[in-house]
């Protein structure tokens, strides 16, 4: 029995993938220009829905990587970027407030642990330095980063400071890449674009650097603390 699903299971795999390679055939994928004409033919509306549709999906542990390159490609630099912060200020929010309203009593609970109170001190006294460091660093997801910041003791406007500042290097550079894929950004705009994003990424890692040791510092103490000394 096991073995006859799994040759069903092959048989439909297989299938799909035809009928995907019959479909890319015969399916017309438009291209980025006509992507870009079909936006601008929305008008305001394509933008308020993009809007919307970024903030809510994003507020999920969905990448936003996909949603600043799609509002380079649609709407072009200055007003994708300008969407895309502004989506990602709201995204930042709502999760914030999510995790906030469902979560902080866990927490709360669990702060007589030096290591909670450690991260939560630390997201709490660092502010928006600390909200823009975590948000520069690329492997750290989205989403849960805001939940992280909603159970701590973060006040909201330092939070979303810092999610502003440590998202706009990033944002500028993906949604000027997909500006790009039209054709219509000048070579020299985009690598203007892109220094200026890692320049100000580095600074703020930089600055905060010292910070984090700091911190990994008094974990390691905490731990060891926790084992206590030894028996004589």
């Amino acid at each position: 029995m096991t073995a006859v699903r799994t040759t069903a299971k092959v048989i439909v795999g297989f299938v799909a993938l035809g009928v995907l390679a019959v479909m890319a055939v015969l399916v017309p994928i438009p291209g980025p220009t006509q992507l870009r004409t079909w936006a601008e033919g929305l008008g305001g509306v394509g933008v308020v829905a993009f809007f919307a549709a970024y903030a809510v999906f994003t507020a999920a542990p969905i990448p936003r990587t996909v949603f600043n390159l799609a509002a380079g490609l649609l709407f072009g630099e200055f007003v994708g970027v300008s969407v895309a912060l502004a989506s990602t200020v709201l995204s930042g929010l709502l999760g914030f407030l999510l995790a906030r309203s469902l979560g902080r009593d866990a927490v709360l609970r669990q702060l007589h642990r030096k290591p909670v109170r450690l991260v939560n001190d630390r997201l709490a006294h660092g502010g928006a330095l600390a909200v823009a460091s975590l948000r520069l660093i690329p492997v750290i997801p989205f989403a849960p980063l805001s939940y992280l910041c909603g159970v701590s003791s973060l006040p909201l406007r330092p939070y979303l400071v810092g999610t502003a500042v440590g998202s706009f290097p990033g944002t500028v550079a993906v949604v000027v890449l997909g500006d790009a894929l039209t054709g219509t950004t000048p070579p020299s705009l985009i690598v203007c674009y892109v220094t200026f994003a890692l320049l100000g990424a580095l600074g703020v890692l930089r600055a905060t650097r010292s910070t984090e040791q700091k911190t990994v510092a008094v974990v390691e103490d905490s731990h060891s603390e926790r084992s206590g000394p030894p028996g004589g």
